[in-house]
């Protein structure tokens, strides 16, 4: 994924990241969308991911 700054002056800043996400090619929306999930589970979870419990019983 390329880096990129903008600046914009004040009232003249893109009404919506719309038009940004809508310039980028699908693999680099998904690589953005991994990154964000990425430091959501270091931020929230600390660095946990949610894994399904394993739920059992004993049957006789």
């Amino acid at each position: 994924m390329i880096r990129s700054v903008k600046k914009y002056n004040l009232g003249q800043e893109p009404e919506s990241d719309l038009e940004f996400w809508l310039t980028q090619t699908p693999n680099q929306r998904l690589a953005a969308l991994e990154k964000i999930r990425e430091r959501h589970f270091q931020f929230f979870m600390n660095g946990n991911r949610p894994r399904f419990q394993r739920i059992y019983r004993i049957i006789k």
